[in-house]
């Protein structure tokens, strides 16, 4: 409760943080509802195509006449889905391999470590196009990439976190009493890294969002007819003289997104500096 309260003082004390917890609330609400809303996402009118934004279709509509608002708002659950779960696979990845390798030293440090510089070395673009190769483009596809090869950051804060939590007097203790590495990298170590792993993962998500728009932009990530944002900047290209607002909103929405995630992520780091 006291966490609570610290949490809406500062959230209240600054603008921006306000701004930013109610845009991903109203997001993620709409999200949720999106399929309650009786506009089909993929239902073309020849009629109306690529009519500015009006009452009758609040976004307007795009190139065979979808509503281009029910396409944005689905694009925006797809974009906030592949980034929640690139972010738990990246987290949990990220999280094993820096407390292992910060709390057993040694050559299991050295190892870990350098499979770390190794894939961090790795220009993300030209993995993605390798395993595009292999993989079949799509939703799964773009999850597995984000989450299986951004988690390199996370596991380098976890493992200088766990390098400090194992010296301390409770964690020598629990060895000194016979303690197994597992009880106490759960009990002990775990708890004292998650301040910095909540900071990490609010982070991951704007970058797995970000990520995810910039490989659907290209083409290699989120394929027709499912709509994320990048797929709907990607088809917007072809629209820009004469139907602009297909590329501001879905555009306006990533930029507002990573940054209300980014400052999502400042705030928890400003609630627990004051714990401290």
């Amino acid at each position: 409760m006291k966490r609570f309260k610290k949490i809406s003082e500062v959230m209240l004390a600054s603008p921006i943080y306000t701004f930013s917890v109610v845009f991903l609330t109203l997001l993620i609400i709409l999200s949720l509802v999106a399929p309650l809303i009786p506009i089909d996402p993929n239902a073309t009118d020849v009629s109306n195509m690529s009519q500015p934004p009006s009452w009758a279709h609040l976004f307007g509509t795009d190139e065979v006449g979808r509503d281009y608002f029910i396409r944005v708002v689905y694009g925006g659950r797809v974009s906030l889905f592949v980034g929640v779960l690139a972010m738990i696979t990246a987290t949990f990845i990220g999280t094993l391999v820096g407390l292992v390798s910060g709390y057993f030293g040694g050559w299991i440090d050295n190892v870990l470590m350098r499979l770390v510089d190794v894939l961090s070395s790795i220009p993300w673009l030209v993995l993605v196009i390798v395993l595009s190769v292999f993989l079949r483009p799509g939703l799964t596809t773009i999850i597995i990439v984000i989450g299986g090869f951004s988690w390199m950051n996370i596991a380098r804060l976890i493992r200088g976190e766990t390098l400090a939590a194992k010296e301390r007097e409770y964690v020598a203790y629990g060895k000194f009493i016979g303690r197994s590495s597992f009880s106490i990298i759960i009990k002990h170590v775990f708890p004292a890294v998650l301040p910095t792993l909540i900071v990490a993962a609010s982070a991951s998500i704007s970058g797995a969002i970000m990520t995810e728009s910039a490989l659907s932009f290209l083409g290699l990530g989120i394929q027709q007819p499912m709509a994320s944002w990048g797929s709907l900047l990607q088809n917007a290209q072809n629209s820009l003289q004469r139907a602009p607002y297909m590329a501001i909103l879905p555009g306006l929405f990533v930029i507002f997104t990573i940054y209300s995630f980014n400052n999502i992520g400042d705030m928890i780091k400003h609630v627990l500096q004051r714990e401290v």
